[in-house]
C-alpha cells in the first residue's frame, strides 16, 4: 500500500477551540472514512514535542460528546495527545442513512483514524494506542489485532461475544425483534428510510439494551445540545449476534488492557475475562462499579489513573503525578 503524504497539523486541517492556557488545546477535525467524513476531536498536550497518541471510539450508536471528552482531556493532561471520534452515520459525523450500525463501516473508520494520526505533522507515529469502551472496546482488540505496528491498546468493559450479550437479554428479546428486523431489511432493498430499534430502553421493552441501568445509564452521559440519538437500524442485530471481537484478543502482542466491571450487564464479564486472558501480553483490572457507571464520579477516576498508568508506561510518555487530595480508587 502506497504511503500517504503526512500533512502539516495547521489551520487547513484543524480549527483551534480552546485557549492556549489551558494545559491541553482542542482542535475540530474531519477526516475521509470510505464513502464521507467522521468528526473528531484532537486533544494536544500544551507544551509536549511530537507526543505519542491515542484514538478513541465509544459504543453502541454514542457520539464522542458523551464523555470521551472527560477521558481524552485527562490524556492530554497526561502527556498524551487524544484523538476522539464519532463513527459515520451517528452525530455530527457524515454518512447516509443515519443511524446505521455498520460493524464493517465502524472498522473502517478506525482504521482511517488512524492513517490520519500517522499523516499529521507534531505527533509521534510510532507511539500510538488505540482505546475503545463497550461495543468500541470490542472494536479496539479487532483493531488492535490488525495493526501490529501500534504500541498498545485499552478496552474498557469491551463487548466481546454477541452471542453471550443476546443470552443476557434472553430469547424473548430476540423473537420480539425479528419483525422489526424483516421490515428494516424490506426498507433497505427498497431504499426507504430504515426501521429503528431503541438502542437502550426500560426493562422488558423492546431495545438492544433493556437492563435496569441501560436507559438511565444513557441518559447520564448524554450533555445538553447532544446529538445523540437513542435509535438505530434494526438491520444490524444479525451481524451484532455473530460478532465476537474477543477471539481476536489471543491475536494481540503487544499490551493491552482490559477495564472489566464484575457487575456487567450488557458485557457478561465472565465471557470477558476468559478472552481477556488469552492475550499474550494483556493486563487485566476488574472494577465493581457497573457497565454505565464507568463514566462519572469515582469509578471514572479510578478507571482514567489506571488507564494514565497503563498508557505513560506503554507509550513512554511523560510521568504522570497524581493530584493531591485525590480519593483512592475503588477497584478489585
Amino acid at each position: 500500500m502506497r504511503a500517504r503524504a503526512r500533512v502539516p497539523l495547521d489551520e487547513r486541517t484543524v480549527r483551534p477551540a480552546m485557549a492556549n492556557k489551558k494545559p491541553y488545546t482542542r482542535h475540530d477535525v474531519l477526516f475521509s472514512s470510505g464513502d464521507s467524513s467522521c468528526a473528531a476531536w484532537l486533544y494536544l498536550p500544551t507544551g509536549v514535542t511530537s507526543p505519542p497518541v491515542v484514538i478513541l471510539g465509544h459504543g453502541l450508536g454514542a457520539t464522542r460528546d458523551m464523555r470521551l471528552d472527560a477521558f481524552a482531556e485527562r490524556f492530554a493532561k497526561a502527556g498524551i495527545a487524544a484523538f476522539a471520534f464519532t463513527y459515520r452515520h451517528f452525530g455530527d459525523s457524515g454518512g447516509h442513512p443515519r443511524q446505521l450500525l455498520s460493524i464493517k463501516k465502524q472498522l473502517a473508520d478506525w482504521d482511517s483514524a488512524i492513517a490520519w494520526v500517522k499523516a499529521r505533522d507534531g505527533l509521534d507515529s510510532t507511539r500510538i494506542a488505540v482505546w475503545g469502551s463497550s461495543f468500541g472496546g470490542g472494536h479496539a482488540i479487532t483493531v488492535a489485532s490488525r495493526h501490529p505496528e501500534l504500541r498498545a491498546a485499552v478496552a474498557q468493559c469491551p463487548f466481546t461475544d454477541g452471542l453471550a450479550s443476546a443470552l443476557a437479554l434472553g430469547p424473548a428479546a430476540s423473537v420480539k425483534a425479528s419483525p422489526l428486523i424483516a421490515r428494516d431489511l424490506a426498507a433497505k432493498v427498497r431504499r426507504r428510510e430504515p426501521v429503528m430499534i431503541p438502542l437502550a430502553g426500560a426493562p422488558g421493552s423492546l431495545a438492544l439494551m433493556n437492563a435496569p441501568d441501560a436507559l438511565p445509564g444513557y441518559r447520564a452521559i448524554v450533555p445538553t445540545g447532544a446529538t445523540f440519538r437513542n435509535e438505530v437500524a434494526a438491520r444490524v442485530i444479525p451481524s451484532l449476534v455473530t460478532y465476537r471481537p474477543g477471539r481476536a484478543a489471543q491475536n494481540i502482542d503487544f499490551p493491552i488492557l482490559f477495564c472489566i466491571s464484575n457487575t456487567d450487564t450488557v458485557t457478561p464479564p465472565a465471557q470477558t475475562l476468559r478472552y481477556a486472558r488469552t492475550a499474550p501480553r494483556g493486563e487485566i483490572k476488574t472494577y465493581d462499579a457497573g457497565h454505565f457507571d464507568f463514566y462519572l464520579g469515582e469509578p471514572f477516576e479510578a478507571l482514567v489513573s489506571d488507564q494514565i498508568e497503563f498508557l505513560t508506561r506503554h507509550l513512554d510518555a511523560a510521568p504522570v503525578t497524581p493530584s493531591p487530595g485525590r480519593a483512592a480508587p475503588h477497584r478489585r
